[in-house]
């Protein structure tokens, strides 16, 4: 079920990640917002008062009277290899202003899964952006990196920001570029 178009209203103060700048913010309680889209577990909100975007990460989705739905945050099934869960986990994050998911975006350049001495393996990401001077692009390398953390055989996952070759829409799976419209 999406949220986009729902009303809400913070029920306490809540750290905010400000979209596309990248910081972090503090929206007190009793503000006033409209959810623009909400994928992956996390929330995009607009502020109708400044009109500034926002995203609410999962777990302060109590302070806006939502849960992310079972589609919206679909993680690995927990089948297959290690390297196809972890194409699960990426399909699962998101740019805070493109409804479509980093890997159909065209971002993710480099998924290398390696073991690590005394167990366990290591995965190392390289992706890109599609702007160079995107903000969001820590929070959304953040968001990559723990959710693989989070899987099974996991004991250390590295998510780079890289910027060789340049992105271009071109780059756009043909889901992505159904999801837009393209």
């Amino acid at each position: 079920m999406s949220h986009a178009g729902t009303q809400v209203e913070f029920s306490r103060d809540c750290e905010v990640v400000e979209i596309p700048a990248g910081h972090s913010m503090r929206i007190p309680r009793g503000t006033q917002a409209v959810v623009t889209q909400s994928l992956g577990g996390t929330f995009t909100v607009r502020l109708p008062n400044t009109g500034a975007l926002v995203r609410v990460s999962r777990e302060d989705a109590d302070a806006i009277g939502l849960e992310p739905a079972a589609e919206e945050e679909r993680g690995p099934s927990g089948e297959g290899d290690l390297e196809a869960q972890v194409w699960e986990a990426l399909k699962t994050c998101y740019d805070p202003e493109i409804p479509v998911n980093i890997v159909d975006l065209g971002l993710v350049y480099d998924l290398r899964v390696q073991p690590v001495a005394g167990g366990g393996q290591m995965v190392g990401v390289k992706m890109t952006l599609t702007a160079q001077g995107c903000g969001m692009g820590t929070v959304i390398a953040t968001d990559a990196q723990e959710k693989i953390q989070s899987l099974p055989g996991v004991s250390e996952a590295r998510v780079d920001i890289v910027w060789d070759p340049p992105w271009n829409p071109q780059m756009i799976t043909p889901e992505g570029r159904a999801k837009l419209g393209m």
